[in-house]
């Protein structure tokens, strides 16, 4: 099993611990049982964070039209919203819950170029509210495939989430099902779509990251082969 670049450090840290305390305990004579707990406590919490931290092998199903799911867990939100960082106007949402049991790898839910990326600080609220969406930690990444559609993937963090890492950057090319980045202890993805596209997935369904087709865009027009203009600021 692979473990993600970002578990590394948490990881070793949990082991060095394991091995001081369990270490000092016994040179200095501590009752075993205090001495194995010293030393078993940490050992769980690093057992948990390679569980956590896997990087598991994906076939990616996605293209410049077909929108597979940015991360593993349940849908929890389909629904025509409006979208009011980037596109200013109606869209239709798609929102992947990821538990403290699912994998956390990001993936690009679209083939295409990043035309907009912002990082948001923020406050913490449970990835289900709705308001997580605008109010907490989270990263905005736009991506115009070869027809000039737009796909906005947002990554946000939830209660217990707090470091959002995004790999996108203004022009960097994705391909779907290429990592962005990673989301650490709890989080949601959402996704934005233009009107017309069909969704394949329901509420409740439960999506693997990079495979899972969660969404086909709409036959392009010339409306939507235009570069749309956005303000970026």
């Amino acid at each position: 099993m692979k473990i993600h670049r970002e578990g590394g450090p948490v990881i070793m840290m949990s082991l060095a611990l394991a091995l001081i305390l369990g270490g000092l305990s016994f040179c200095l004579g501590a009752p075993k049982v205090l001495c194995w707990i010293l030393t078993l406590i940490p050992v769980g919490f690093a057992i948990f964070f390679i569980s956590f931290f896997r990087n598991p092998e994906r076939t990616p199903a996605g293209n410049s039209r077909k929108i597979t799911a940015p991360a593993d867990g349940k849908v929890v939100i389909i629904q025509e919203v409006e979208e009011p960082e980037y596109f200013r106007d109606r869209r239709l949402q798609v929102s992947v819950f990821m538990s403290f049991f699912n994998v956390h790898v990001n993936w690009a839910p679209v083939s295409g170029i990043v035309s907009f990326f912002r990082y948001h600080r923020g406050h913490y609220l449970a990835a289900w509210h709705p308001k997580s969406s605008t109010k907490n930690e989270r990263t905005t990444v736009v991506f115009r495939n070869e027809d000039g559609t737009e796909v906005l993937c947002r990554q946000i963090a939830g209660l217990f989430a707090r470091r959002v890492v995004c790999y996108a950057e203004d022009g960097k090319p994705f391909k779907a099902g290429q990592q962005i980045g990673f989301i650490k202890f709890g989080s949601r993805a959402d996704v934005f779509l233009p009107l017309g596209t069909r969704i394949n997935v329901s509420v409740g369904d439960k999506v693997k990251g990079a495979e899972t087709v969660i969404a086909e865009l709409a036959a392009p027009s010339t409306e939507l082969a235009a570069p749309s203009k956005k303000k970026t600021s």
